[in-house]
C-alpha cells in the first residue's frame, strides 16, 4: 500500500510539474530574471503550492501519526551558516540550470543530456554533502 501511494503521489507531483511549466528550464529562468524579461507566471504555481501545504502542515502538526508512519520532527527554526550556504547553492543551481530536484527527476524522461548531466551533478553533490558538512563544522 505504501508503494502504491508513493507512486500515485509521485505521478501526480510530476504531472503537476509538467502542466505548470516547472520542467521548462527557459520558463524557470525567465521567472528568476527579475531585472530582465521577467515571466511572473510561475509565481502562481508557487503560490498554488504553498497555500495547500501551509494548511496540510497545520493539520499534520496536530496529528501524532501520518497515514503511513510517524511524522518527522520539524527542523529547528534557526538561520545558520549551513542554511544560508545551502540556500545560496540551491538558488544558484536553480538559476543557472533552470531545474531543481523535483523537475530534474520529472525531466529525465524527456530532458535530453542536459537533464541527465544536471541529475548526475545533483547526485554527486548529495553524496559529497556529509563529508563537506563535517569538514565545515570543524573549521
Amino acid at each position: 500500500m505504501r508503494m502504491l501511494i508513493a507512486a500515485l503521489t509521485g505521478g501526480l507531483f510530476g504531472a503537476g510539474l509538467l502542466i505548470s511549466g516547472m520542467t521548462d528550464t527557459t520558463k524557470v529562468q525567465g521567472f528568476l530574471d527579475i531585472l530582465g524579461a521577467w515571466d511572473p507566471t510561475l509565481a502562481f504555481v508557487l503560490g498554488g503550492a504553498i497555500a495547500p501545504m501551509a494548511v496540510a502542515w497545520r493539520i499534520a502538526a496536530r496529528q501524532r501519526r501520518a497515514l503511513l508512519g510517524d511524522l518527522p520532527e520539524p527542523p529547528a527554526p534557526t538561520i545558520d551558516r549551513a542554511l544560508l550556504g545551502g540556500s545560496l547553492l540551491f538558488g544558484a543551481g536553480w538559476g543557472l540550470a533552470g531545474l531543481c530536484p523535483g523537475p530534474a527527476i520529472a525531466s529525465l524522461s524527456f530532458g535530453g543530456s542536459g537533464g541527465a548531466v544536471f541529475m548526475a551533478a545533483m547526485l554527486a553533490g548529495m553524496a559529497a554533502t556529509p563529508s563537506l558538512r563535517s569538514r565545515l563544522a570543524k573549521a
